[in-house]
């Protein structure tokens, strides 16, 4: 099985959430906890907006420590099939999403993975598996 880290996932992986960390050490050896592009994005651009000092400092060590145990997908040409008709059924009941978490939802259900994180705008999407690591 393939589980999917949004943003939040990640930044609380940087945090050493407990739960999160006890939930990943469950893993099965033949399962893979992945990112995708935007994902990486968005927190190297959460880091660059720093200034530069000791907090930026341990924050890209963090960031690029997880970045060389995970495995980064790139987008799927799969994934844009799926953003399509996400956005559609989100604009056709009057709910928005971010772009990319349109791009992060789409790119977890192209890899058929469970899209791990504790953002609540995720929830009902049709076709998405999700999971709260931290609860």
């Amino acid at each position: 099985m393939n589980f999917l880290l949004d943003t939040t996932a990640f930044s609380d992986l940087m945090r050493e959430h407990p739960k999160l960390g006890a939930r990943l050490a469950t893993v099965a050896p033949t399962d893979q906890v992945l990112i995708c592009t935007m994902v990486r994005g968005e927190i190297q651009y959460g880091i660059e907006r720093l200034p530069s000092g000791k907090r930026r400092h341990e924050l890209e060590t963090k960031a690029f420590k997880l970045f060389n145990v995970l495995s980064c997908e790139p987008v799927p040409e799969k994934a844009g099939d799926y953003y399509a008709k996400v956005k559609l059924s989100r604009q056709r009941k009057g709910l928005t999403l971010d772009e990319n978490d349109l791009w992060i939802a789409a790119t977890a259900m192209a890899l058929d993975a469970v899209l791990i994180t504790r953002d609540s705008d995720f929830q009902h999407l049709d076709g998405l598996k999700v999971d709260d690591w931290t609860r």
